[in-house]
């Protein structure tokens, strides 16, 4: 969304470039304390006239030893002027969990001012889960047997009826795909004749886990 988001603000003319630059906490915060300035607004200043795109960024405010998140407010200090400063070439996205968000921004009277637009996301229903798994498969070259689909169906039911806040969503689905993927592989080294090309291409009911 923030790469669909950069495309249509550089199409109105509102940024000049419209990229989309990705970090998170670990692109953020250096070593040490004042470094992490330096590091946060080099990751900013790839971004102008574009997107800064901050995933869990509620990381940035982890309410740890004596003395807090230092590390973190050194961050939102630097991001909060620059934001500031470069406010006609700068557009910054935060993401993450709805709750944990709602602490971050709450956190810093700073951050309330500024991010003052919010877009959740509902979770992908079973539906669409299986979607996005057959969609996966297709792009990797695998076929889904007939028997194997209501085992598939059947696993994502139960793992969105489970779930919590944390859900993966699309992540979920990937991590299941390559255990899927990896149990077919297991199972035809275990046979005394080479697969065929087709067998290869094809995931089985067995394949499908039970539980995750």
């Amino acid at each position: 969304m923030a790469r669909i988001l950069g495309k249509i603000l550089h199409g109105y003319g509102i940024l000049k470039r419209g990229h989309v630059v990705e970090t998170d906490r670990a692109g953020l915060v250096a070593e040490y304390l004042g470094q992490t300035a330096i590091k946060t607004d080099a990751k900013i200043q790839d971004a102008l006239d574009g997107v800064l795109f901050i995933d869990e960024a509620y990381t940035l405010n982890n309410p740890v030893g004596q003395h807090g998140d230092a590390y973190g407010r050194e961050v939102i200090d630097t991001l909060l002027k620059r934001m500031e400063d470069q406010r006609d070439r700068l557009v910054v996205i935060a993401a993450g969990y709805p709750a944990l968000m709602k602490q971050f921004i709450e956190s810093n009277p700073g951050l309330e001012s500024r991010f003052t637009r919010f877009f959740q996301f509902d979770d992908y229903d079973p539906d669409q889960l299986l979607a996005i798994f057959r969609a996966m498969a297709a792009k990797d070259g695998y076929n889904l047997s007939p028997f194997a689909e209501e085992p598939v169906a059947s696993l994502f039911k139960r793992i969105y009826a489970a779930r919590t806040e944390r859900f993966g969503n699309g992540r979920a689905v990937r991590n299941i795909f390559e255990e899927v993927v990896n149990r077919q592989a297991m199972r035809l080294t275990a046979t005394a004749t080479p697969a065929t090309p087709d067998e290869l291409r094809l995931l089985l009911t067995e394949d499908i886990p039970s539980e995750t």
